[in-house]
């Protein structure tokens, strides 16, 4: 298994690649605000690519439920001196753009970034893919019923994971025909996006089914709300070691990118259950 992102190939059939989170926005749900400053969020990605993450995904716009739409103009202005200082400083650590919207991926990926990760799988822009195509970069296709502002309202699915399935591969294959290298996709299934506890749960124990085309799939569970629905914690920072549970058993179910918010303990997890995986 190989996923390639313009200058960066890698062979995940060992091993899994940490994608740590850098919010440069003032309302996401765990850490909205603390990383607006530029000066604060490369101090933090710093931290995360001494902790050991392979990538630093980059965001202007928070998709939590109920958040309200950003433009294009200000997600630029948020993300791209962030991209643009930790290229300079980082040239061995992958950048990711995590937007929707392809005029702000293109100004990243002008800017340094490597990879795309569009958390509406295409849905959300026509000319993504072709963004993505131009410049080989790699390209995160990801599963959302609905938008940000109402995508937890009430969602239903007749069988959730065969109809995520069937959507990336649709998208996968959109993306291939405008041009996108298929070792640039990977696959995410969204868990909290668009999705109820049971659905996330049914996706938890069917990671096997997201990968699509043979390409590598992400998983993005970090402190998210579906962990202090079933364990009854509301504070955020106590989601950290069910976190990292869910980290080990999605590298066992064979996910290759884990993005976290906590990067060093999830590396020491992945590193532990590759080691019990591979032991003969």
């Amino acid at each position: 298994m190989r996923w390639n992102a313009r200058q960066f190939e890698w062979d995940l059939s060992q091993r899994c690649l940490i994608m740590g989170i850098v919010n440069v926005t003032p309302d996401s749900f765990s850490d909205g605000g603390r990383y607006l400053d530029t000066e604060a969020a490369l101090t933090h990605a710093r931290r995360l690519v001494d902790e050991g993450a392979d990538i630093l995904d980059i965001g202007g716009e928070s998709t939590r439920p109920g958040a309200d739409p950003v433009g294009v103009d200000e997600e630029c202005r948020r993300v791209l001196p962030a991209i643009e200082a930790l290229a300079q400083e980082f040239p061995q650590v992958a950048l990711s753009i995590d937007t929707s919207k392809a005029a702000v991926a293109r100004s990243a990926t002008e800017a340094g970034a490597a990879i795309i990760n569009d958390v509406t799988g295409l849905k959300g822009d026509p000319d993504m893919a072709g963004v993505a195509a131009d410049c080989g970069a790699g390209l995160v296709l990801m599963h959302m019923q609905g938008e940000p502002g109402t995508m937890q309202a009430a969602p239903v699915y007749k069988n959730a994971v065969a109809e995520i399935a069937a959507f990336l591969e649709c998208q996968g294959r959109l993306a291939v025909e405008a041009g996108v290298a298929r070792e640039c996709l990977a696959f995410d299934p969204g868990i909290g996006f668009g999705k109820g506890l049971d659905h996330n749960l049914q996706i938890l124990k069917r990671l096997d089914a997201f990968q699509c085309y043979g390409q590598p799939v992400l998983l993005g569970v970090s402190r998210k709300s579906f962990i202090g629905k079933l364990l009854g914690e509301d504070e955020i920072e106590m989601r950290q070691w069910p976190t990292i549970a869910l980290t080990s058993h999605a590298v066992e179910q064979g996910v290759r990118i884990v993005r976290v918010h906590d990067v060093l303990p999830n590396v020491q997890a992945t590193r532990m259950t590759q080691a019990i995986v591979r032991a003969t």
